[in-house]
């Protein structure tokens, strides 16, 4: 991990040399008004700093555009005087990859503003919109036309569309309904000398050249701005199923989501990881309210069900999925919750795990990805390994298990401070870690994407001709470095 104070490097400096921040900040002003130009440093400190407060850097001006038009215009005159932008959802990254760099000159372009529905198609199952449209107000659109959008994170109260874009956002529902990249249809975007590339179609069959909506999908705003997008909706469930479950070990887990998806197939919609140590540490910052299971079970697996058959149907197809479990020696207890009041209970506690650990301070985290038929092994290595290491470490490992993803974050002993605790081990251990999952095939980031964080990792976990063609990309796109500049790119391999 980079030291947050480092941040750039010299193949991500801008070319040329920038106009003085007063002159881009008065360039700024004219395009979008002076109410929605931000200088000063109260004004623009939320904007610089990251979601963690890992990263902050500088900026000679937010903006905050209304309209496609005013985004073109700010990075036609940015592209023009060499000066770097920064695209900006609800800056909810992990990564640092949605601030700018420490003594940058950088225009901080944040899409808030743009936050219309433009259109909801529910005979197409597609719905357009601006990209600083929430998640959360996304969600609530599709369902105020009987529809539904399966993306599930926590922070959806504050992320944007177009970040998630950005970010190739995964979540809770990626088993059922894949991530963000498989839900785009259309992408509007402004390229980084201002001009609009629009394919806002609601097309699943487009066989018309290369595809480049997917070029900015998860490219974290270093190829250009996307300012709209059309969205698959799919039909609303007409019920779910939610249960808490103790399991065995990680290899239980892994064969009970096999019997499920024997079972229930595709109406598998959820299947989460959860150790004990990070249910202990999430119903602590919760207030403890009630456990779920009794006991504290070591290891945990959150189940959702959904589907279009009636509730009793669909919560006795739970029942014997479990009952199966149990008869293998897979489960050792369960809780179905009663009704949907206790099922957003249950959600709540899974999902605020990691604000729990943000607050409590000194979490390592790991998003890490390995093929499904290898995730119990990688579990056990890593955490012995890590144990290894710091015998009291607190083990909070969770996520997403269905479709390979966990975040393994090993979070400070209860009497060591935060801040040395990571001085001293946060490189050492989140090297283990993804280097465990790179020997596995697995990535070093299943969903967060790369930012500042990770950039400089690539150069081991990537190949030297990945690399290079990742860069030619952005050369090609952005010959002058001005998007995003610092993320997500390492140096260039010669």
């Amino acid at each position: 991990m980079l030291d947050p104070s480092a941040v750039s490097s010299p193949e991500s400096a801008v070319s040329g040399t920038a106009p003085a921040p007063e002159t881009i900040a008065e360039a700024m002003r004219a395009i979008v008004g002076a109410t929605a130009c931000l200088t000063g440093d109260t004004d623009t400190e939320k904007y610089v700093t990251d979601y963690r407060g890992l990263y902050r850097g500088t900026a000679s001006a937010v903006v905050l555009p209304t309209s496609t038009e005013q985004v073109s215009a700010v990075l036609a005159w940015c592209h023009a005087h060499n000066v770097a932008v920064v695209p900006q959802g609800g800056n909810t990254s992990l990564m640092g990859g949605a601030v700018p760099e420490l003594n940058a000159q950088a225009v901080v372009v944040n899409l808030a503003r743009m936050n219309q529905v433009l259109a909801v198609d529910p005979i197409n199952d597609t719905m357009t919109l601006q990209a600083g449209v929430t998640l959360s107000s996304a969600r609530v659109a599709a369902e105020d036309h009987a529809r539904l959008f399966p993306l599930r994170i926590g922070s959806e109260g504050s992320c944007q569309i177009g970040g998630n874009v950005s970010t190739n956002a995964g979540g809770t529902a990626v088993l059922r309904y894949g991530n963000m990249r498989d839900l785009v249809l259309g992408v509007e975007v402004v390229l980084p000398d201002g001009r609009i590339c629009s394919s806002l179609r609601g097309l699943r069959k487009d066989n018309t050249g290369y595809d480049l909506k997917h070029l900015f999908v998860g490219a974290e705003g270093t190829l250009g701005i996307i300012t709209a997008v059309v969205l698959k909706l799919m039909p609303q469930p007409a019920c779910t199923a939610v249960a808490f479950v103790a399991v065995t070990d990680p290899s239980a887990a892994v064969a009970l989501l096999g019997v499920a998806k024997a079972r229930a197939g595709q109406a598998v919609t959820a299947f989460e990881l959860i150790s004990g140590p990070a249910m202990t540490l999430v119903l602590d910052y919760l207030g403890n309210p009630v456990p779920p299971l009794a006991g504290n079970p070591e290891w945990m697996v959150l189940i959702e069900l959904s589907g279009n058959a009636d509730e009793e149907a669909l919560t006795a197809e739970l029942i014997e999925i479990l009952e199966t479990g149990i008869n293998q020696s897979l489960v050792h207890d369960a809780a179905i919750a009663a009704s949907g009041a206790q099922a957003q209970t249950f959600w709540k506690i899974r999902e605020e795990i990691s604000d729990a650990q943000t607050r409590t301070g000194g979490s390592i985290k790991c998003d890490v990805s390995v093929p499904l038929s290898r995730i119990a092994a990688f579990v056990d290595d890593a955490s012995a390994q890590v144990r290894a290491l710091v015998p009291d470490i607190r083990m909070v490992i969770y996520g997403h298990m269905g479709d390979g993803n966990v975040h393994f974050n090993p979070l400070r002993p209860a009497e060591a401070v935060a801040k040395p605790f990571l001085a001293e081990w946060y490189t050492r251990i989140s090297g283990l870690v993804d280097t465990l999952a790179h020997a596995e095939q697995g990535s070093i980031s299943a969903e967060h994407g790369i930012g500042v964080a990770k950039r400089d990792d690539l150069t081991t976990f990537k190949s030297k001709v990945e690399l290079q063609v990742m860069w030619q990309i952005k050369q090609a796109l952005d010959p002058k470095g001005i998007m995003n500049p610092g993320k997500v790119l390492p140096p260039l391999v010669q």
